[in-house]
């Protein structure tokens, strides 16, 4: 049997008519077969898909043929079975639910950190401050070796914590993370806007981290919000 292709994207950038881009989509994704879920926004794209791999990139090759989505940071990983029931293509508000709208990825964005540069310094035992902004359930699964969490159960929650906690950073050298990224867009210049001056995002997130150097400084795997539950460091997946 065919291994399944699963990939991860998303991107900040203004979107007209997300309505209109959900149809458009809609009928690709059927053609194709694919399944996962699509959010839309006018602040953006955020995808999981999964399917065979030539659907896969067939949909990937439509997508960068759309300047707003030209060259997309795409985290790939495989499984046996398919990790999703259904394909889901919603307009939202967000793509990723934050609710501090003065936060523009696109217009403000903060400096990354590549997942080589990260492991470097903490090889080196750089004072850096790993601030995890996933939820409780996701951190029980796995984080990194002394990371910071603010105990939220939610992204929404992190930003509020944040107005009160941010104080606690202030001339630290701070690497905010998530699973893949798309929650440290928002985070790292909401950080800046409370006063961290020295706050970067780790690329790519956990997977890439996985992707590019292993496990090292990590303890656990990393939860994914699909059938596979959490991917190891070789993004394998693991039973929940």
């Amino acid at each position: 049997m065919a291994r399944i292709l699963n990939i991860a994207t998303y991107r900040f950038v203004e979107i007209d008519d997300p309505s209109a881009l959900r149809a458009l989509l809609a009928a690709h994704t059927k053609a194709l077969g694919l399944k996962g879920t699509i959010l839309l926004a006018p602040e953006g794209i955020n995808a999981f898909l999964a399917g065979a791999e030539t659907a896969v990139r067939t949909f990937l090759a439509i997508l960068d043929d759309d300047p707003r989505f030209a060259s997309l940071d795409i985290k790939e990983s495989w499984s046996n079975a398919m990790p999703f029931h259904k394909m889901k293509i919603k307009v939202k508000d967000e793509i990723v639910t934050f609710r501090q709208s003065q936060v523009n990825p696109a217009k403000t964005p903060v400096p990354f950190m590549s997942p080589t540069d990260l492991k470097t310094r903490l090889d080196r035992g750089e004072d850096i401050v790993l601030l995890d902004t996933r939820n409780d359930v996701e951190v029980d699964t796995g984080t990194f070796k002394g990371a910071r969490f603010w105990g939220n159960k939610n992204f929404t929650e992190f930003g509020e914590i944040a107005k009160l906690r941010a104080a606690e950073l202030h001339g630290k050298t701070v690497v905010s993370f998530c699973t893949g990224g798309i929650r440290c867009e928002k985070a790292a210049p909401y950080l800046r806007s409370l006063g961290v001056a020295d706050v970067y995002q780790l690329e790519g997130g956990i997977l890439r981290y996985f992707e590019k150097v292993g496990r090292e400084h990590y303890e656990g795997d990393c939860f994914v919000f699909d059938e596979r539950a959490a991917v190891d460091a070789a993004l394998e997946a693991k039973p929940r």
